[in-house]
């Protein structure tokens, strides 16, 4: 396939919160997942990515907020520009440049946004068409909940049994539409177990895995039920008690490893005074030490206030539904 060196393509992507977790690979190559999952897509984290295929580069050329990367980072975007190329039939490098508007590895997906926005890209730029459908495909390969963040507001993320059958879908429902995520960014520093690390471990020592499995499959019925039944009192509760399954994981894992210090505990227990003195509210917390506070417009704000009063309001931000893909 012919493609024209000057041909940038432009994309955008917004990281998505896990409300019933992906915390596991069936297959690592093709990443297949053992459970299902399902997100919400947020407007204030995103990744913009630019891709263009060169004829005079002599390799991948990527760079994240103005800075070349090499070593893990570029071996990770390589590879699945080396997928990219495969389905395309190209051969030539490509010069990536990223902005990374999320803090990286720190627990709110920017793997997420970032393989979204550069699968949106990258194939658009090596001449492909691809349906949204094949585009979270293809996005699942770069990091699994990629693929969710290919679309807008509620996704479910199909596990599949295969490459063709383990896609995310969205969920079209006017309901829950008042949802407010109240992110805190109490650290923003690198994890020291990445979430492919922290899955494989849990996956293969902890004694728990198997029952994991079985309590996903039920947690998604019971919480797609409450969306459609515009519960949110359930839809929060389901989502809380599915982060601390599968942070159990960590802990039972040998060895262990816990990705929570002590903000993220102090931050999940104000989040239980909150909601006892009744302002409803319910904590998510993913692969990472941040907290992602759940909760309705009218008490978006008192729940900010209190959260910028403990840890700096700079550490706070307020996110609400956010759109799926899209190209500049």
């Amino acid at each position: 396939m012919t493609i024209s060196s000057d041909k940038i393509v432009t994309a955008i992507a917004h990281t998505n919160i896990a409300l019933i977790k992906y915390w596991g690979k069936r297959n690592a190559e093709f990443i297949i997942p053992y459970t299902g999952s399902l997100s919400l897509t947020l407007d204030q984290f995103y990744t913009q990515t630019s891709v263009q295929f060169d004829a005079s580069l002599d390799q991948d050329s990527v760079s994240i907020d103005d800075q070349l990367i090499d070593g893990n980072g570029w071996q990770r975007v390589h590879d699945f520009l080396n997928i990219v190329r495969q389905q395309s039939d190209i051969t030539l490098n490509a010069r990536v440049k990223s902005e990374n508007h999320v803090p990286t590895a720190a627990g709110l997906a920017s793997s997420a946004s970032a393989f979204a926005a550069l699968a949106a890209a990258a194939s658009r730029a090596a001449g492909m068409d691809l349906d949204l459908q094949a585009l979270s495909r293809l996005a699942r390969r770069g990091s699994g909940s990629a693929c969710r963040s290919i679309f807008g507001g509620f996704v479910e993320w199909q596990r599949g049994t295969n490459d063709s059958d383990s896609y995310a879908v969205p969920i079209e429902t006017p309901n829950l539409n008042d949802i407010r995520i109240v992110a805190l960014t109490v650290e923003k520093h690198h994890k020291p177990i990445s979430s492919r690390q922290g899955m494989a471990l849990s996956v293969t020592t902890s004694p728990y895995y198997p029952t994991w499995v079985k309590v996903v499959e039920s947690d998604l019925q019971s919480i797609k039920t409450a969306i459609n039944a515009d519960d949110f009192t359930r839809f929060g509760t389901i989502s809380e008690l599915n982060a601390m399954r599968m942070h159990a994981l960590t802990l039972s894992a040998n060895p262990d490893f816990l990705y929570f210090t002590g903000d993220t505990l102090e931050a999940m227990n104000e989040v239980k005074r909150l909601r006892h003195s009744g302002i409803e509210c319910y904590y998510t917390i993913d692969a990472g030490p941040n907290v992602k506070v759940i909760c309705q417009k009218q008490n978006a704000a008192a729940i900010t206030d209190t959260f910028s009063k403990m840890f700096g309001p700079e550490k706070v931000t307020v996110a609400q539904p956010g759109p799926g893909v899209k190209y500049l």
